[in-house]
């Protein structure tokens, strides 16, 4: 029974069940305040971005340009009037202001109906968009002067600064939701309001403790700005879920007569050796990020493996101490009155079929998964553009409007110059012939604008280019720019290129890893190669499910009006391989967790088919209450404004989702039917792989 570092862990939490718990409140308490004094280090344009994207960004960052953020403001007439004096106001409100530097002359449109003003935000460019609001409150005074006008501002900075707001007001919204809807569904599944809030206050303390330790990491490996909000996503759900199977454990042990310690100590050889290696699975998976190539996914694979890491510890150590300290005063604040069966009927009865005819269930629900994954094989993907901002934004259809007038100028493309000095006639020359050549093509356009740093060392040059920043036209002009210029190109189309052909590369590099990984850990742990095989078979359906799912959703454009959101024709760039370490991760828990309950039978001495049966009714409360918390969090992030954002939280929903029921209810126990002994099959040359403990339950 004690023969596992899980079983030792519980045993020496709960026997110091002070030191562990203060030990715990010591580790988070530091972790904030450290975390919080420190700061955190973000990712740099060059840091964050990959290929020929980020050799002109480390140029650019080390060329000692002023980083100050551009705005334009766009006059346009709704009437026949021409918009030169409304231009001329504009111009001369800007030239007066102390925060607004390198005010340019206005540019006409082709059609000569608008006009646009150019100019630079004082200060640092990466904090500019908290200082643009004077500018914007400024020139919405210009346009309630000029109401036959459309007088409105657009640039990075304004763009951040409503966007920041939106985020803001949603992740705070989903914050908020996250955790009474986690402790409502927990108090439905335990019954009792403390067995439900112990849970959701371990992940959430894991949390804390992880934004914490993950401020300090990006010191040596700076963060993204998405790294916190997996940390909540990540942790809340592993969180709970190990803290669920431990709990779920301890009370059947209970419930069977072990009082005291003991119902502690054997939950935590079984529950808790579960959690390990299903931590441990985890991690693995995340680890994958890591081979991504970008600093992006290098800085979200971090911060999901801390609170991981985090979880597991917590779970393992503290949650012990505190269920040994509890023992009975768990069930405080019960709302029914306690069942003494450990199984449920309910899946019993949804598990009946599938055992009967184990090979039309395996075959229709397999069909069934294959089907919703077709539609992953005409996947597009593209990064998100100002286009792409939720579309109830002012800033959103100021930059329609832009675009319309003046293609390209709000996000050209960037063609960066180097030489001992740009300033001589020979690379002077160079760049007017890349103009002439460029603006020949027809799909690059005027106002081309360059800029030297103040070693004449750098010199940049910005090409509008046809298109919205990141549609198929966009692509094709930065494709033929890159043929004309022999100097690296960077900018929003670049990046978005670039970033799609590194994951196309990098991609089966992380397949492998995690698969193979996984493969490896699961057969060490279950001592057979085929419930491993079988393992990722599953998961791949169910992720390649979700990912069909998503592409007829968001790409194919389908329930718009239902999930509010306008379809751009694609899938994130970033959410096929950051959805397949995370989904594979998430599922191998429940993999895990059901597999090892019906190792622990069938080492009793239970036939497969029993086991099967015996060891998924006795835990599907257990997947159940689960998923339920994994579906409703990801569920909460749907509803939020941006794309990206919505995309993630539906792809995370619908695979759970799927993987809870189709895949755990009629796959894992059919197939498990099928292959009756054969699922601990190990090839006799296997037999030196070392033993992992897994104790024995009553087979009763």
């Amino acid at each position: 029974m004690h023969g596992n570092l899980a079983a030792h862990a519980g045993r020496w939490s709960a026997a110091h069940w002070k030191t562990a718990t203060f030990g715990w409140l010591a580790l988070v308490v530091a972790a904030v305040a450290l975390g919080g004094m420190a700061g955190t280090k973000k990712l740099t344009d060059a840091e964050s971005s990959v290929g020929e994207t980020a050799r002109a960004e480390k140029i650019l960052s080390g060329a000692g340009f002023d980083n100050s953020a551009t705005e334009v403001v766009l006059v346009r007439s709704k009437t026949a009037a021409r918009p030169e004096g409304v231009a001329a106001d504009v111009s001369a409100m800007l030239h007066a202001r102390r925060d607004v530097k390198n005010v340019k002359a206005p540019v006409r449109s082709k059609d000569g109906t608008s006009m646009l003003v150019q100019f630079d935000l004082r200060g640092n460019g990466d904090t500019a968009d908290e200082r643009v609001q004077p500018v914007l409150d400024a020139v919405a005074r210009v346009q309630k002067e000029h109401p036959s006008f459309t007088v409105a501002e657009f640039g990075s900075a304004s763009a951040n600064h409503a966007l920041n707001a939106t985020i803001g007001k949603d992740f705070s919204k989903a914050e908020k939701m996250s955790l009474p809807i986690t402790f409502l569904i927990l108090l439905l599944a335990f019954g009792a309001f403390v067995a439900a809030g112990v849970p959701v206050l371990l992940a959430f303390s894991a949390v804390l403790a992880s934004v914490g330790l993950s401020s300090l990491v990006s010191h040596v490996a700076h963060a993204s700005d998405a790294t916190n909000s997996v940390i909540l996503l990540i942790g809340m759900a592993v969180g709970v879920d190990y803290s669920l199977f431990y709990v779920k454990r301890e009370r059947e042990e209970r419930a069977a007569g072990h009082e005291g310690r003991e119902a502690v100590h054997r939950a935590a050889a079984t529950s808790g050796q579960s959690v390990l290696v299903s931590g441990a699975t985890v991690l693995v998976a995340m680890a994958g990020m890591l081979f991504a190539g970008s600093g992006v996914f290098t800085s979200i694979g971090i911060g999901a493996m801390i609170v991981v890491f985090v979880s597991m510890v917590g779970s393992l150590t503290v949650l012990p101490a505190i269920l040994s300290k509890l023992g009975d005063r768990l069930e405080w604040g019960r709302l029914r009155r306690k069942r003494a069966r450990t199984d449920s009927r309910v899946w019993a009865a949804l598990l009946r079929p599938s055992l009967q005819h184990p090979a039309i269930a395996a075959v229709l629900s397999a069909a069934f998964l294959v089907a919703l994954a077709v539609p992953a094989f005409g996947m597009h993907t593209k990064l998100l553009g100002f286009n792409d901002l939720p579309q109830k934004l002012q800033i959103v259809q100021t930059y329609k409007t832009v675009q319309k007038a003046f293609p390209g100028a709000s996000s050209p493309a960037t063609v960066v110059v180097k030489a001992k000095d740009v300033t001589t006639p020979r690379v002077q020359s160079e760049i007017a012939s890349l103009k002439r050549r460029a603006l020949a093509t027809g799909v690059m356009h005027n106002p081309i604008r360059t800029y030297v740093n103040p070693s004449q060392t750098v010199e940049t040059v910005d090409i509008p280019l046809s298109g919205n920043g990141n549609d198929a036209a966009a692509a094709h002009a930065l494709d033929v720019l890159r043929k004309l210029s022999a100097a690296p190109v960077t900018g929003e189309t670049a990046g978005d290129v670039d970033f799609n052909a590194n994951n196309r590369s990098r991609a089966p590099i992380v397949f492998a890893f995690v698969l193979g990984l996984a493969f490896l850990l699961m057969l060490i742990t279950f001592r057979s190669i085929v419930i491993p095989i079988k393992a990722i078979v599953l998961n791949l359906l169910s992720v390649g499910a979700a990912y069909g799912v998503l592409v007829w959703i968001f790409q194919g454009g389908h329930l718009q009006s239902l999930l509010g959101f306008h379809s751009n024709g694609a899938v994130v760039t970033w959410l096929p391989l950051f959805l397949f370490t995370v989904l594979f991760g998430l599922s191998m828990d429940y993999h895990v967790f059901i597999l090892s309950r019906i190792k622990e039978l069938v080492d009793g001495g239970m036939p497969t088919a029993e086991a099967v049966e015996k060891g998924i009714r006795t835990t599907a409360g257990t997947v159940t209450s689960a998923a339920l918390v994994m579906v409703a969090v990801f569920s909460i992030f749907a509803t939020l404004s941006t794309l990206d954002i919505k995309q993630m939280g539906v792809g995370l929903a619908v695979a759970v989702l799927l993987d809870a029921t189709i895949v755990r209810a009629v796959l894992l126990p059919a197939t498990m039917k099928l292959l009756g002994t054969w699922n601990w099959y190990l090839p006799r040359s296997l037999h030196w792989l070392p033993r992992v403990h897994v104790p024995v339950a009553e087979a009763a």
